[in-house]
């Protein structure tokens, strides 16, 4: 059994960032996945929550978001939360892939300096 890695970030004090990927890519077992969450066979699945990824494969639909122009179809717009934690797809299980997060890392920091406990950083660079 393997040593468990302090983790140095909380998602429940975070916006919802990686749930604005442009692309979340899919794979067959992650439509079948979320096929049972809605009770739904992989086909239905496929076309009504995913689209094409224009290499061939399928990616999370997004829709409109106050924060970030768009996000996944799944994240709650008031709580900030993913509506099928239980049954979302590989790359949302694996991130941020290490015990840091960039963007929580940059958050707290932005939220320490301004003072402000709510603060929402919607682009990385400023235009």
């Amino acid at each position: 059994m393997g040593t468990k890695l302090p983790v140095f970030y909380n998602c429940a004090k975070c916006p919802g960032f990686c749930c604005t990927y442009p692309v979340i890519q899919l794979t067959p077992f992650d439509i079948k996945r979320l096929a049972k969450r809605f009770g739904i066979s992989p086909k239905a699945c496929r076309e009504k929550y995913t689209k094409p990824d224009g290499e061939g494969g399928r990616m999370m639909r997004h829709r409109q978001d106050d924060h970030f122009q768009t996000a996944c179809q799944f994240l709650d717009i008031h709580t900030r939360r993913c509506t099928v934690y239980e049954h979302r797809p590989g790359p949302c299980r694996a991130y941020p892939g290490a015990v840091r997060c960039g963007y929580y890392d940059f958050l707290a920091a932005e939220r320490d300096r301004q003072e402000d406990k709510d603060l929402v950083i919607s682009a990385w660079i400023a235009e």
